[in-house]
Formats: C-alpha cells, sequence, structure tokens
C-alpha cells in the first residue's frame, strides 16, 4: 500500500519519549512507500520497510551522489557536498577509487590487531573516571574521547597531535565552540595533516591509513588527502561516540535487559548487534538516494529523477525479526541495516563494533552499579545533529 503526503516525515524533533521513535513513524511505516515533502522543500519517497530499504541500497538505478539538492531538514543547499573525494556521495568506479585503498585500513584483521589498544584506552578513561569520582559525564569522560584516539592512531597521528584531534571531534558535535573556533581548529589540523603527509610520502610509511592513501598506488592529490583524513576523524568518532551513549542509556531504561547483559557482560557481540539494530540514530530523517531510471520499489513506481529517503526503521520492520520494536540483547544476530547496506555500507563497522563491544563490556563490569545522575528524558539530546544522540550523560555509581 502506497499513499502520497505532502506532510514533513517524522523527524528527532517530534519525539515525544527521547528514547522512542519520532512520533508518527509508526504509523507511516505500516503504510509502505509515502510520498512526503522534507523541510527544505523537496519531496521524496520515504522507505522503511527492511526489504524496501535493502533493494534501494543494493541496487545500482539508485545513485548516491547529491549536491545539496536531496531531502534535507535543512532549508538552504548544502554546496559543499560537491568535493570529489567525498566518496561517499559517488557512485561506482569514482567511489571504489577511493573506498578500496581505504578499506585495507579496515579490515577485521587489522581491527582485531587494534583490541588490546583499544582496550588500554578504555581502562585508561575507566582509571581517570574512577579517581575523578561520581558524577562524570559519560560523553566526555569516556564516549567521545575513546573513539578519537583510536582513529587518530589508526590514521597514524602522533601523539604530539592527538589532543587537537580530541579538541576537533568535540567541536564537530556543534555545541561546544564558535564557528569560528572551529574554523581555527579546521585551519590547525589542516598544517598538521599537510605535515604529516609529506613526512609519510618521504618515508613510504604505510603501516597507517594516511600512509597507505599518501603511498597508494594512484597517490590522491593533497587536498583530497585532507578531505579524507577530515572525513574519517568526523566518521570515526562521531557515530561511535552517540551509539555508545544510547546504547548506554537503553541498557538504563531497560533493568531487565541490562541484568541479561549484565549476566555474561563478555559476550557482547550480540548484545551490541541488537542495541545497534534497536537504536534509531539517524537525525537526518535518513539517507537519500536518487533513482536514475524507472524502478519498482515494493509495488511501487519510482520514476526516473525521484528521490528515496531509507530510514533507520527498518530495523524495526518485524520480517527482520520478532517483536522488532522490543529490545533483547540475546536475541540471534539479525541482519540488520545499521551500517547500510551494499556498496556504500559503513566503511568503519569492523572498527565500531570493536569499540562498542569494548566500551560497554569494560564500563558495566568496572562499574556494576552505574546509574543516571537524573532522568535519561531530561538530558539535552541532539535533535539538531546529522547523527541522533545525547549531548551530555553525566553518571553515577
Amino acid at each position: 500500500m502506497t499513499r502520497t503526503d505532502e506532510s514533513v516525515p517524522p523527524l528527532p524533533q517530534s519525539r515525544i519519549d527521547p528514547l522512542r521513535p519520532p512520533d508518527g513513524l509508526a504509523e507511516l511505516a505500516a503504510q509502505g512507500l509515502t510520498k512526503v515533502r522534507f523541510p527544505n522543500g523537496v519531496e521524496t519517497w520515504f522507505a522503511t520497510r527492511y526489504e524496501d530499504v535493502r533493494m534501494v541500497l543494493g541496487d545500482s538505478r539508485f545513485s548516491a551522489y547529491r549536491s545539496g539538492d536531496e531531502p534535507s531538514v535543512r532549508s538552504e543547499p548544502i554546496t559543499s557536498m560537491d568535493i570529489p573525494a567525498n566518496f561517499n556521495i559517488r557512485d561506482g568506479a569514482a567511489h571504489q577509487h577511493y573506498r578500496l585503498p581505504l578499506s585495507r585500513g579496515f579490515m577485521v584483521k587489522r581491527i582485531n590487531a587494534m583490541r588490546p589498544r583499544i582496550q588500554q584506552l578504555v581502562d585508561e578513561h575507566l582509571d581517570a573516571m574512577q579517581r575523578q569520582g561520581p558524577p562524570v559525564d559519560l560523553i566526555s569522560a569516556l564516549c567521545l574521547p575513546v573513539p578519537s584516539l583510536v582513529i587518530a592512531e589508526l590514521l597514524g597521528v602522533p601523539a604530539t597531535h592527538r589532543d587537537l584531534f580530541q579538541r576537533t571531534a568535540r567541536a564537530l558535535l556543534g555545541k561546544y565552540s564558535t564557528m569560528e573556533e572551529f574554523q581555527g581548529l579546521l585551519a590547525e589540523m589542516t598544517v598538521v595533516l599537510t605535515e604529516l603527509i609529506d613526512q609519510k610520502r618521504r618515508d613510504g610509511i604505510t603501516s597507517d591509513l594516511l600512509g597507505l592513501m599518501a603511498n597508494a598506488e594512484e597517490p590522491f592529490p593533497d587536498d583530497e588527502l585532507m578531505f579524507l583524513g577530515t572525513g574519517l576523524l568526523a566518521a570515526g568518532h562521531d557515530t561511535t561516540a552517540n551509539f555508545m551513549a544510547l546504547s548506554v542509556l537503553a541498557l538504563f531504561d531497560d533493568p531487565d535487559q541490562r541484568a541479561a547483559f549484565m549476566r555474561d557482560p563478555e559476550n557482547s557481540g550480540p548484545a551490541v548487534e541488537e542495541l545497534l539494530r534497536f537504536m534509531l540514530p539517524t537525525g537526518s530523517g535518513g539517507i537519500p538516494r536518487r533513482a536514475t531510471e524507472d524502478v519498482e520499489v515494493g509495488g511501487q513506481l519510482v520514476r526516473s529523477g525521484e528521490w528515496v529517503t531509507i530510514s533507520s526503521y527498518a530495523n524495526r520492520d518485524e520480517t527482520l525479526c520478532p517483536h522488532a520494536g522490543t529490545l533483547d540483547v540475546r536475541r540471534p544476530t539479525p541482519p540488520h541495516v545499521a551500517f547500510g547496506f551494499g556498496p556504500h555500507q559503513c566503511l568503519g563497522q569492523n572498527l565500531a563494533r570493536a569499540e562498542l563491544q569494548i566500551m560497554l563490556t569494560s564500563l558495566f563490569t568496572r562499574f556494576p552499579t552505574l546509574q543516571p545522575e537524573k532522568d535519561i528524558r531530561d538530558l539535552p539530546y541532539r535533535n539538531d545533529m546529522l547523527v541522533y544522540g545525547v549531548y551530555e550523560l553525566p553518571v553515577v555509581w
């Protein structure tokens, strides 16, 4: 069943409960592929069914390319999208040109080799939490710094520059710095990354991600390396940091599920997959794709040139798993689309899984009595950001 609806799709701002889907999303999902109009005036088909989402994300007849004219919660166009190295909005060979060299840095073997170091970083931050004593803001104490330090090490950034990476990562949240401060940090990053790229080319270093990109068979130009390095910093910490915070909140909100997790915290793999499936982190309304020819999606004809916006609500589809609207940390892992699907699925998903497993296991093992300092529904949520989450999460134990 389909219908046309000129209204705006349910967005984060319409959440009555910050830990539940936006108001009206379940009703919209029940109607199948639906046409809506985003706040910037662009019409789009809104896809919430699991099979529809996988079909669109995996079908080459849908393009990821966009340059600011896509469905968006922003009223003004995003002119900075059209950058060659922004491989997330490229298709086919242009996309693979950037993705294939980068993928070597995120292979399972490489990430598994990093697990002891990730554990060390987590332990150091938990030690600092314990020394400080409650209350502690979990975002600034653990969720944000650990992923930013991990991506810095993966990129091959020396310890002397990691404070800059952490400050830039925090500024990327959009709440803690002015635009002038943020631009200043980016200027510093440009100087640092330029020097690092020159050094890695000069010394032929390929043991880290910046080195791999700088010394690829077809070396990337410096401006593209700058964009890729900064982009990986942003992507490598922000999504993971917010998934971590939302996962902790979900366990706070459901004592039975927290107890189930605590009975076997070392076996955190299935629990993390379920939390990834259950949470709805997309704050911008969804992922846009444009049809390059007429395509039928779930019985609905999508014409060439029309947009389809992918909603993470697909992970709540009952065809994916029974009782999909409830959290069950011991559920057999269903093939969720939290990291997307098809050629553009998240490049860093193996790293994100490792970080989430280690952070969640270590946090609740070290602080079994951990609790939020105040009602979790009164926290400052990130309704205004691309990735949904929470700005601050004060905890006690």
